[in-house]
C-alpha cells in the first residue's frame, strides 16, 4: 500500500518507560529506563517515610512506586553529568515512548503526549488534567522538559514526508492498557478488561468519576479528558513464565 493511501497513524505504547533527549539532535542522553527498573525504590521508600504518599495519591491516583516515571526522571536529572543544567536551560525533552515516537515521526516538530500516558508519570494532576507544579517541585523536575498534553483521539501532528513519503496524520495516542480497554470495547462505565502479557492488568471503566481505592488500586485517565478507570496491576505474569523458561 502506498503511503498516500494510509489515512492515519496510531500509537499504543508501554506507559512508564522514561526517556530524556537532546532537543537539537533528537538523541537520548541516556538509555531508556524501562517500567520494570527498580533503581529508585529507595527514593520511593524515603518519600513514603516523609509522609508524601497520601498527597501524591490524591493528585495522581497512583501509589508512590518506582514503576512510574517521576522518580526515573528524577534519577536521570540527579545522576547523569550535566543533565540537570541542560534541562534547566531548556535543552532537553522528556517523554514516555509515545512522546519520543511522536518527536521522531514529526522530525522534532511535536513534543506531546496524551492524557493516558501523562497520568502514569506521577507528575500529572488527573483532576485538573495538567502537570502539577507541586509534584514537579517534589521530584525536582523542571517544567521545561515536559511535553504538551493532548486528548488521546486528536490529530497531534503529521509524519514527516521523509519517513514514508507522505505527511500521514498521527491521529491517536494511548498507553497500552487504556488502548486495550478501548480495543476490548469497554466503552461504558462498569465494563472491564483484563489482559495478560509481561504483566497482567485489569481496568474498569468508571466514566466521569475518578474512583479512589482504599486497597491500593490505581485511578487513571482513560482515553480522553474526563474519563477514568480504576486499575489493578500485576507486574509479573508472562515475565514469570519467561523466567522459568530461560533462567531457572
Amino acid at each position: 500500500m502506498p503511503a498516500s493511501e494510509v489515512h492515519a497513524i496510531g500509537i499504543a505504547n508501554q506507559r512508564e518507560t522514561t526517556l530524556l533527549w537532546d532537543r537539537k539532535t533528537g538523541e537520548p542522553i541516556h538509555p531508556a529506563i524501562v517500567w520494570q527498573d527498580r533503581r529508585t525504590a529507595d527514593q520511593c521508600e524515603a518519600l513514603l517515610a516523609s509522609g508524601h504518599g497520601a498527597r501524591v495519591s490524591a493528585l495522581t491516583g497512583l501509589v508512590i512506586d518506582s514503576y512510574f516515571s517521576a522518580t526515573k526522571l528524577s534519577w536521570l536529572l540527579r545522576n547523569v553529568p550535566m543533565v540537570a543544567e541542560w534541562a534547566r536551560a531548556g535543552e532537553l525533552a522528556f517523554g514516555t515512548v509515545d512522546t519520543f515516537l511522536l518527536w521522531k515521526l514529526t522530525d522534532g516538530k511535536v513534543h506531546s503526549t496524551d492524557v493516558t500516558n501523562a497520568s502514569r508519570t506521577m507528575l500529572f494532576d488527573i483532576h485538573r488534567m495538567e502537570w502539577s507544579r507541586e509534584l514537579l517541585d517534589l521530584f525536582g523536575v523542571p517544567r521545561s522538559v515536559l511535553p504538551a498534553v493532548a486528548p488521546s483521539g486528536r490529530v497531534v501532528g503529521r509524519c514527516d514526508r521523509s519517513i514514508f513519503g507522505a505527511e500521514i496524520p498521527i491521529a491517536g495516542v494511548a498507553g497500552d492498557q487504556q488502548a486495550a480497554t478501548f480495543g476490548q470495547a469497554c466503552f461504558h462505565p462498569g465494563m472491564a478488561k483484563c489482559t495478560y502479557g509481561t504483566g497482567a492488568f485489569l481496568l474498569l471503566n468508571t466514566g466521569s468519576h475518578a474512583v479512589s481505592s482504599s486497597n491500593r488500586l490505581l485511578t487513571t485517565a482513560l482515553a480522553s479528558p474526563g474519563d477514568y478507570a480504576i486499575e489493578g496491576s500485576v507486574f509479573v505474569a508472562g515475565a514469570a513464565i519467561k523466567w522459568l523458561q530461560e533462567e531457572l
